[in-house]
Formats: structure tokens, C-alpha cells, sequence
């Protein structure tokens, strides 16, 4: 079982040769998609007639991976490597934890649950499945401090 570092290092050897839409966007510029998508997910949260809440989940999951994706680029990891980790937020947060990011606990154990539910197939592709899902709440909560604490780094960078 290859570690979070020898995953990375594994992606960045294997995406050399490829480009990549955004490749070449810095932190501020995926903060600014990231903040697009929680607006469009905050958005699609309001919409009462809405008969499935999938879109804000898959919405909301892409704002929080875009922030977490920004932070990680603050702290100097390659787009390759960040690609690699898939729609993994587990192994993002790993990879911040090791960097000394301290979230809350319940939004550090909600991002691993996301992941380990795998929560982003689910609402891409399920729109009935939802008994093993986050709450709604808790998913918007998650997205709130993720981009509070990025917007504070990258505000001191």
C-alpha cells in the first residue's frame, strides 16, 4: 500500500507528459472557481422546487475539492500531483493535516466521510440514493469553514 507522498510522487511521474485544462491557474485563480461553484451550489440549495438535492451535493463537493485544491497550491504541490489524488477530500486533508492545517474535528471527520461514502458518485449519479448521505447542513457547514480557512491563508500569502 503506496503512502498519500508516494501516491503523489507516483501521479506527478505519470502526468508529466500530459496538460491538463487549469494546469496552469494559480491558487487565486481556483479560490475564484472555487467560490463560483459555492455560489452556484448555495444557489441550487435555495431552489424549493427542486426535486432532487444531487446538484447542490455535487456542486457544494466540487466548491469544497476546488478550495482544498487552492490550499494545496498555496503550499507549493504540483497540479499533477494534486490530479492524482482524484475526488479523494481524505487525502487532501491528509496531505494539509501534514502541513499543520487544523480544522474542526466534525468538518475533518465530514470530509473523510465524504470520501469513504463516496459521496460525489453517489450525487453524480444517484439521485434517489440518499440515506447514507451527509445532511445538507453539514455539507454546507464543510464547505463554509473549508473556504474560510483558504481564504484566510491565501489573504496572508
Amino acid at each position: 500500500m503506496l503512502s498519500v507522498t508516494g501516491e503523489l510522487n507516483l501521479a506527478v511521474a505519470e502526468a508529466e507528459t500530459r496538460t491538463y485544462p487549469g494546469e496552469q491557474m494559480d491558487a487565486l485563480a481556483v479560490l475564484r472557481l472555487a467560490e463560483a461553484y459555492r455560489d452556484d451550489a448555495m444557489h441550487l440549495l435555495e431552489r424549493r422546487a427542486c426535486k432532487s438535492r444531487s446538484p447542490f451535493r455535487l456542486v457544494a463537493i466540487h466548491a469544497i475539492e476546488l478550495y482544498l485544491n487552492a490550499y494545496l497550491l498555496a503550499l507549493g504541490h504540483p497540479h499533477a500531483a494534486i490530479r492524482g489524488l482524484q475526488h479523494d477530500l481524505g487525502k487532501r486533508l491528509t496531505l494539509l493535516q501534514e502541513a499543520g492545517v487544523v480544522l474542526r474535528l466534525r468538518t475533518a471527520e465530514h470530509l473523510k466521510a465524504l470520501s469513504s461514502n463516496r459521496e460525489y458518485l453517489v450525487s453524480r449519479y444517484d439521485c434517489c440514493e440518499t440515506s447514507s448521505l451527509s445532511q445538507l447542513n453539514r455539507l454546507q457547514a464543510t464547505m463554509n469553514e473549508v473556504r474560510d480557512r483558504v481564504t484566510k491563508k491565501l489573504a496572508t500569502s
